[in-house]
């Protein structure tokens, strides 16, 4: 009898995986580290599960499609990758495992459209050129870094697309790649032999940097860092993508997100669609990651703000 309750006991979390693996698990008890939503005021994210006393989990965030693996850096400064190291967490046999350590120097991890690839910034510098990484899925774990884009350009938060393009803050020219006072959003078209690279311009740009972003899967909005002051404080505020291919005059996700001056950026939007995930503080000390309820916000700004 008791190996038979063993048996059944195996049986269902064999099962349960199963499912998890096809369906996810966004509406389980387990979604999101199995921590309780925030409502539309921001809450942190993750407090006390996902680093040490001394570092941070900051900037661009990944979950797998399914939600079962959770992609991170940490830190213990803002403008060195020597401490970096890119963090993960993974839901197997019922529970949420790690925090494990994927990889020393990388940041931004950004999934592919088939979450097959993960592309990541950071990585050995190199004086002339700006590069974004990539690692494959192989077996259970993933392939060492490799360089993805090699380009003469400033390349900063690369973000793919389901259609193929890709999005990036750049300067465009090559001759002000370290000029991150003229970083803007910006699109690129990518074939087998080239690589094309082209501002959004206004008004999804300004005069000064536009270096941090999220742009959904489907091309249809960007969060963007707008109104960033020299020492990058600034809002959360979104664009939306029209028919004719322009992008809507940004607007502020509001208040509630915007209390204040702080820095504010590494936004991201979870695969399900409701939640804003991002990092905030006013500096090292209190860097965090926030998360806040946006799939509500989101369709009551289109609303107002798209009317093709």
């Amino acid at each position: 009898m008791t190996k038979l309750v063993f048996l059944s006991i195996g049986l269902l979390l064999g099962l349960s995986t199963s499912i998890y693996a096809q369906k996810g698990i966004w509406n389980t008890k387990n979604a999101y580290l199995g921590q309780k939503p925030p409502g539309d005021t921001p809450e942190v994210f993750g407090a006390g599960m996902l680093a040490k006393a001394d570092t941070f989990a900051f900037d661009r965030v990944a979950f797998s499609d399914d939600g079962t693996e959770f992609y991170y850096p940490t830190n213990n400064t803002w403008f060195s990758g020597v401490n970096d190291k890119l963090r993960y967490m993974k839901f197997e046999n019922g529970k949420w495992n790690g925090p494990f350590v994927l990889n020393e120097h990388y940041y931004a991890p950004t999934f592919s459209a088939d979450n097959q690839t993960l592309y990541l910034l950071g990585g050995q510098p190199d004086a002339k050129y700006s590069l974004v990484w990539q690692s494959h899925r192989s077996g259970n774990g993933w392939t060492a870094p490799e360089v993805y884009l090699k380009k003469d350009y400033g390349l900063y938060d690369f973000m793919p697309t389901a259609s193929g393009t890709c999005y990036a803050a750049s300067n465009v020219h090559p001759d002000k790649r370290k000029d991150f006072q003229d970083y803007d959003v910006s699109e690129l078209k990518m074939t087998a032999t080239d690589t094309t690279i082209r501002s959004l311009g206004e008004p999804l740009n300004t005069p000064g940097f536009d270096g941090d972003f999220f742009v959904a899967r489907d091309e249809s909005y960007i969060v963007i860092s707008a109104k960033e002051q020299k020492d990058y404080e600034c809002e959360l505020w979104i664009s939306f993508h029209k028919k004719d291919g322009s992008w809507t005059a940004p607007v502020s996700l509001g208040p509630k997100i915007n209390n204040g001056p702080a820095h504010r950026w590494g936004e991201y939007v979870t695969p399900d669609g409701k939640y804003l995930i991002y990092s905030t503080g006013h500096s090292p000390k209190d860097c965090h990651l926030a998360w806040v309820r946006f799939d509500n916000l989101l369709a009551k700004l289109k609303k107002e703000n798209l009317k093709d």
